[in-house]
């Protein structure tokens, strides 16, 4: 029997290090990661599909790149990857280019197509979606247009309320947004990057922001800090009529380990 929705579980902002033992901030970026997964695998089975958006590597080399799509590819579904501006790009897309595992810009699924578009900048921590970008959105829109839309990016395109987040917002979001409004079909844009949760909205179209699988940053901070709050996750049930529903999942233990006192990563 044909399932009444598309259920997509997205991880993000992983920075995994060159070795699985190494430590960001305290943090066992790797330890984390794995368990983010574990829970939400618990939590459910029924994911169709697995979105990766951003941030995977803090160090990337082909070795922290081959130990995230091992850990994946055992889950057996379907996984989808964005660049985040920690990243390479161009090695990911050498690495995590599988059948099951890869970089694909354009999924069509049942009733819905899923767009992923690269805000990197290279060498910067700010997002911009490039022109190629803006087109390639545009074109899938009018050429899908009988088909519900959710937009994964890794920049967020509406503020934060943390003023040092929001200096990193996509620096074009204005653009992105202006495309967004002429098309009926986009119903959700999600985006990693700000390590919290965000559950805004643009017009009728769900804004949301999802949490690192290690450390999160305080909320409404006007300068960079961070807090002991869990990793976490979301899941997305896309619908047949055009509706989503969507929950961000935490583990259960605070960070203890996490060095607070210090001014960015």
């Amino acid at each position: 029997m044909k399932s009444p929705c598309l259920s997509l579980l997205q991880v993000t902002d992983l920075h995994i290090l060159s070795t699985a033992e190494s430590a960001l901030l305290g943090v066992k970026t790797e330890h984390y990661f794995h368990a983010v997964l574990e829970h939400a695998f618990n939590l459910r089975s029924d994911y169709d599909a697995i979105l990766l958006t951003g941030d995977l590597a803090q160090s990337p080399c082909v070795a922290s790149y081959e130990r995230i799509l091992h850990k994946i590819e055992s889950y057996q579904l379907p996984v989808l990857c964005l660049a985040g501006n920690h990243d390479d790009y161009p090695l990911m897309q050498q690495i995590l280019n599988t059948e099951q595992v890869n970089c694909r810009k354009q999924t069509c699924v049942e009733n819905w197509q899923i767009i992923m578009l690269n805000s990197q900048i290279i060498g910067s921590e700010s997002g911009r979606l490039e022109q190629t970008e803006l087109d390639f959105l545009e074109a899938c829109l009018t050429e899908k247009s009988d088909l519900f839309t959710l937009i994964a990016v890794h920049h967020h395109c509406l503020p934060t309320d943390s003023v040092w987040l929001d200096t990193m917002q996509i620096e074009n979001s204005q653009e992105f947004l202006d495309i967004v409004a002429r098309h009926p079909n986009v119903r959700a844009i999600t985006n990693g990057h700000i390590h919290q949760e965000m559950n805004k909205k643009f017009a009728d179209v769900l804004v949301l922001g999802t949490p690192s699988t290690c450390f999160q940053f305080a909320l409404n901070s006007a300068n960079f800090a961070m807090d002991r709050t869990p990793p976490g996750y979301r899941t997305l049930d896309l619908y047949d009529d055009g509706a989503v529903t969507s929950t961000v999942h935490r583990l259960d233990t605070p960070l203890h380990e996490l060095e607070l006192d210090v001014s960015g990563y």
